[in-house]
C-alpha cells in the first residue's frame, strides 16, 4: 500500500491536469485561505485542485515525503494541525478514521487548540466516519469563540462532507460531495465544494453526511456480494459471467457491480479485476466502513443481518491477506470464482 500510495502521489506530481479552472476573482473573500490537512490518495488530489482553482492552500500530513512534494511546487506546508489553522479561513480534514480524526481536531497541537479562540470560522471533514464521532467534534467546534468576528458569526461551525468517486474523481475533480451541518454554512461553502467535485447533496443536521455515506458504502458491499455470489452460482451451473453480465446489464439484476464495476477478471478493461485487483477501493476500507455501519445500527438497536454478514466476509478477505486488494476481490478469493477466459 505504501508503495502504490508513494507511486501514485509521484504520478500526482508529475501530471498535468485538464480540469476545469476559477479566476480567483471569484472566490469568497471569506474562503480564499483553505488548509488541508490529510494528503493521501484522495486528499493530495483535492488539495491540487484547490490549488488550481486559485486557493491559497496550506497543507499538512505526517507523510515528510508528500509534504516536500507539495512544498516543491511552492505551497505553504506546516508542521502541525495547530499551525494549519493559525493562518486558514477554511480547514478541510481528510483523513482514514474516527481516531484519527478526533486527534487532528482534538489532539495535542490539533486544530481546536484547546480552549483558546480559533481563527478558521469553518471547518470540513471529508473523512469517512461515523456519525456520532462526526457530531461530537461538531458540538467541540461550535463551543469554540472566534478569534475575529466573521459576517456576524461569533463560533465557527462544521461541516460533515465524505465524498463518493474514488480516485479518478478526486483527480479530475468530479466527486460527489454528502454534506451534513448547518445549511447557511453549506450554501457558504459551495465554491469550494464546486472546485473539487460535480455533485453536491445537502443531507441535513451535523452527522447526517457521514451516515449517508456509511449507508452508501454498505449498500456497495452488499451489491457486489450478491453480484459476486450470482456469477459464481452461475460459473456452477455451466453460465459464463460474459453471458450473465449481458443478462444482468439488460434486466432487473442490473447494478453499479455488474455493469460498471464488475469482478470477474476478463469481462471488463479498466477495472480493478482487470489488473488482479490492484488499485480501487481497498477491502480494508470496506471492512473499516462496514465496522462503521454496524456499530452506528447496533448504538440505536436496529437489526441489520446484511450488514452484519457483509463485515465478517469483509473482515474475513482482510485476515487472509487480501486487504490491500480491490473489495470485488471477493469474487476470487472469499467466493473462488473463475476468471473469464
Amino acid at each position: 500500500m505504501a508503495i502504490y500510495r508513494a507511486r501514485s502521489l509521484l504520478t500526482l506530481a508529475k501530471s498535468r491536469y485538464t480540469i476545469r479552472r476559477f479566476s480567483s476573482s471569484i472566490i469568497p473573500s471569506n474562503l480564499e485561505k483553505v488548509g488541508f490537512i490529510g494528503l493521501g490518495n484522495m486528499g493530495s488530489r483535492m488539495a491540487n485542485n484547490l490549488i488550481k482553482a486559485g486557493y491559497n492552500v496550506a497543507v499538512h500530513d505526517i507523510n515528510l515525503s508528500v509534504l516536500k512534494m507539495f512544498s516543491d511546487k511552492g505551497i505553504t506546508v506546516k508542521g502541525s494541525p495547530m499551525e494549519v489553522a493559525e493562518i486558514s479561513d477554511v480547514v478541510i480534514t481528510m483523513l482514514p478514521s474516527p481516531s484519527h480524526v478526533l486527534n487532528v481536531y482534538t489532539g495535542p497541537n490539533g486544530l481546536l487548540n484547546g480552549e483558546n479562540p480559533v481563527k478558521p470560522w469553518l471547518f470540513i471533514d471529508s473523512s469517512t466516519i461515523d456519525p456520532q464521532t462526526t457530531r461530537k467534534i461538531s458540538s467541540a467546534v461550535s463551543n469554540r469563540a472566534l478569534i475575529e468576528k466573521k459576517d456576524s458569526r461569533v463560533t465557527p461551525v462544521m461541516l460533515d462532507a465524505p465524498v463518493s468517486g474514488g480516485v479518478p474523481a478526486a483527480e479530475a475533480g468530479t466527486l460527489t460531495f454528502m454534506v451534513g451541518g448547518p445549511e447557511e454554512a453549506y450554501k457558504a461553502a459551495n465554491h469550494l465544494f464546486s472546485s473539487m467535485g460535480k455533485n453536491t447533496i445537502y443531507c441535513g443536521s451535523a452527522g447526517t453526511g457521514s451516515a449517508a455515506k456509511i449507508c452508501n458504502n454498505l449498500a456497495m458491499a452488499v451489491s457486489m456480494l450478491g453480484v459476486s455470489e450470482a456469477f459464481v452460482l452461475g460459473q456452477s451451473l455451466g453460465i459464463t459471467a460474459t453471458t450473465l453480465t449481458r443478462i444482468f446489464n439488460s434486466s432487473s439484476a442490473r447494478c453499479w457491480s455488474s455493469d460498471t464495476y464488475n469482478p470477474v477478471p476478463g469481462v471488463m478493461e479498466g477495472v480493478p479485476s482487470s489488473r488482479n485487483y490492484d488499485g480501487g477501493f481497498a477491502s480494508a476500507l470496506m471492512a473499516k466502513d462496514l465496522n462503521l455501519a454496524s456499530a452506528s445500527a447496533k448504538e440505536i438497536g436496529l437489526n441489520c443481518p446484511l450488514t452484519s454478514e457483509a463485515t465478517d466476509i469483509f473482515t474475513k478477505l482482510c485476515d487472509d491477506g487480501h486487504g490491500r486488494k480491490d473489495f470485488s476481490c471477493v469474487f476470487r478469493h472469499f467466493y473462488s470464482g473463475k476468471d473469464e477466459l
